[in-house]
C-alpha cells in the first residue's frame, strides 16, 4: 500500500514538473526591459551607491586610450568617496610624493547633487572639499548606465572617462 502511494506521488511530481517546461517563460517588451533598467539606474544614482568603471580616458588634447576593463575606478557611497583612476595630461605642479601619481583619493567632505536630464538620465556633480587637488567632478549617466566622467582639478587640465556603472561589491 505505502508503495502504490509512493509511486504515485513521484509520478505526480515529475508530470507537474513537466508541464512547467512546457509553460513559456514570460517576456518582457524592448519597453519593459528598459523601464527596469532605468529604474535599477536610477536607484543607484539617486541613493548613491554605485560604482564608474573606466574603459577609456580621454585626455585634453591628446588621442583616446583605452583602459584594462574593471581596473580603473570610482566609487560613490553616501559618506565616501573613493578614487582610482589614471591621469594624462599636463600637470602646472608635480606632486609631492611620486607613487601618489594619477587620481587617487579619498573623500568624506563633499556635495552631491543630482539632475533629471530630459531625454532620460541623470547629471552628477561632486564637489570636494577636501583634496587640494580636485575641484570638481561631473557625471553624465544615461538610463542604460552608460557613464561619462569628467575631473576638473586646481593644478591640472580636465581629463574625461567614458565606461559604466554599477553595482557596488562588498568587500
Amino acid at each position: 500500500m505505502s508503495m502504490c502511494l509512493l509511486t504515485f506521488s513521484l509520478s505526480g511530481v515529475y508530470a507537474q514538473s513537466q508541464i512547467q517546461d512546457q509553460m513559456p517563460a514570460p517576456t518582457l517588451t524592448k519597453a519593459q526591459k528598459d523601464s527596469v533598467q532605468a529604474a535599477y539606474y536610477q536607484n543607484l544614482v539617486k541613493l548613491p551607491a554605485f560604482v564608474f568603471h573606466a574603459q577609456t580616458a580621454l585626455p585634453m588634447g591628446a588621442s583616446v586610450r583605452n583602459l584594462t576593463p574593471d581596473y580603473y575606478d570610482f566609487t560613490v557611497t553616501k559618506d565616501t568617496i573613493i578614487a582610482y583612476l589614471p591621469y594624462y595630461g599636463r600637470a602646472y605642479t608635480a606632486p609631492i610624493d611620486p607613487s601618489k601619481g594619477g587620481i587617487q583619493f579619498t573623500s568624506t567632505n563633499f556635495t552631491y547633487d543630482v539632475t533629471d536630464k530630459k531625454k532620460g538620465g541623470w547629471q552628477i556633480t561632486i564637489k570636494v572639499k577636501d583634496n587640494n587637488d580636485v575641484q570638481s567632478i561631473y557625471l553624465t549617466v544615461s538610463a542604460a548606465g552608460y557613464t561619462s566622467l569628467q575631473a576638473n582639478f586646481i593644478n591640472r587640465q580636465p581629463i574625461s572617462f567614458n565606461g559604466k556603472i554599477g553595482k557596488r561589491k562588498l568587500k
